[in-house]
């Protein structure tokens, strides 16, 4: 459902929402959350992709590189996104219709009766 470009988009948009950088503030300053980012930036994998990251960015042809291949991203994610919300709006309607259909109607209704006749009769 959602992709790698849409997930973007969408971290740049609750990037600037006030309450998610709120609560990640919060997040962020719990002792628990803490301990596992340095348990990540300990790990000599995350070090050594850091530091990759560090050397590339020297150099001005890759940076520009990254950020039109980061803006085309963005963009697509965007389309991607609107449509995604698009699609989740008309679901959302459709099952309000739907519930709606399945309501019983307020409509007073003659209650059904039999038109054969009782066997036996009454007894005296």
């Amino acid at each position: 459902m959602f992709n790698n470009n849409m997930m973007l988009a969408q971290l740049l948009q609750d990037m600037q929402d006030p309450e998610m950088m709120r609560e990640a503030q919060k997040m962020m300053a719990d002792p628990a959350f803490k301990e596992r980012m340095k348990t990540v930036t300990d790990n000599p994998e995350f070090k050594q992709s850091m530091e990759k990251t560090q050397e590339t960015m020297k150099d001005e042809t890759k940076v520009k590189e990254m950020e039109e291949s980061m803006k085309k991203r963005v963009e697509e994610g965007n389309k991607q996104l609107d449509e995604f919300k698009k699609k989740s709006a008309e679901l959302e309607e459709e099952e309000k219709k739907a519930a709606e259909d399945m309501k019983p109607k307020n409509k007073k209704m003659k209650k059904k009766t039999s038109s054969k006749k009782k066997k036996g009769g009454k007894k005296k």
